[in-house]
């Protein structure tokens, strides 16, 4: 008889050791940099009419991240999705999709590389939507929603034994309170140098395993719009130890953020948003400058755009 078991390193491998975590903090950092970089040059240079399509974007990103000596390649095929485009969730541009940004819209771009340094190495994967040109409410209130779902969970605590199916829940709720979902997980595990898409546990309604301290997943809810318009906001966040636990001994984890760029304010109602969650965005954005300006001190005008965009709210 055949004996069908889990491969044993599985769950060793998705727990990361701390040697890991600082080697993908690192990672994430020159990430940031490079990304940040990415949409200075998206927010001055590709207007509509400038003769910019998805395909120029992409590559845009792409020679960015491979300034960098520690680049290795991207981590995965990047999805850049521009209006309808953007409602397409693994969408990827070619020479006959492609869309020129000839209109106002709103950009989705999906993207991440692999470095390995001299003294770091790490996988990346981060998704940031972008105003180019004037926004509708309509999208707004969609974006909106979105970001809300993405800072409950960033910020959620929750007790050893939890599986993802329970945490994907917090990521869904502003949508849901909406009547508004998305047909896709909210969270999968990322390897230390390895595959951007790592089995052990993830956030979706099928997450079964649980989650356990070192996992390194993404925070991505979205929403998305046939025809019309996709919203995703991705960071990756790791599984830590809380310093407290329940009365019955069982003791307490969260998430702390390690990707690092702004979220598009242009986007927010600020009505919309509670003042914890908007006491979240200006911390995290406080953050992003404060851990990127020293990688970035060559870039003046990127520094200077990057404190306009991490004002508070």
């Amino acid at each position: 008889d055949i004996d069908t078991q889990e491969d044993p390193c599985l769950l060793p491998r998705a727990c990361k050791n701390k040697h890991e975590i600082n080697a993908i903090k690192q990672a994430h950092i020159i990430d940031g940099a490079a990304v940040t970089r990415f949409l200075h040059w998206l927010d001055t240079e590709v207007t509509v009419g400038s003769g910019h399509d998805e395909l120029s974007i992409e590559k845009k990103l792409h020679d960015l991240r491979a300034s960098h000596p520690a680049f290795q390649e991207p981590s995965f095929e990047t999805i850049c999705g521009f209006q309808a485009n953007g409602a397409i969730v693994h969408y990827r541009a070619t020479t006959e999709t492609a869309m020129s940004i000839d209109k106002a819209g709103i950009l989705l771009i999906d993207s991440g590389g692999q470095y390995n340094g001299d003294d770091f190495a790490g996988t990346t994967d981060i998704t940031r939507t972008i105003a180019i040109g004037e926004t509708p409410e309509r999208i707004k209130i969609h974006f909106t929603r979105v970001l809300k779902g993405h800072i409950k969970l960033a910020n959620a605590q929750f007790p050893q034994g939890t599986i993802g199916s329970q945490i994907d829940t917090f990521a869904r709720e502003p949508l849901w309170q909406a009547g508004l979902d998305y047909a896709h997980g909210t969270g999968h595990g990322v390897g230390c140098y390895l595959s951007v898409h790592e089995d052990a546990a993830n956030l979706s309604p099928r997450g079964a395993r649980e989650l356990k301290a070192g996992m390194l997943l993404s925070n991505e809810p979205g929403y998305y719009e046939a025809g019309s318009h996709g919203i995703r906001i991705e960071n990756l966040v790791y599984v830590k130890n809380c310093d407290q636990k329940l009365p019955d001994g069982r003791g307490l984890l969260n998430f702390e953020t390690i990707s690092f760029a702004p979220i598009d304010r242009r986007l927010i109602l600020k009505t919309l948003m509670t003042q914890s969650e908007i006491d979240w965005l200006n911390s995290y954005h406080h953050t992003v400058f404060e851990t990127l300006q020293p990688h970035l001190k060559d870039h003046t005008d990127v520094v200077e755009w990057l404190k306009s965009k991490c004002l508070p709210l």
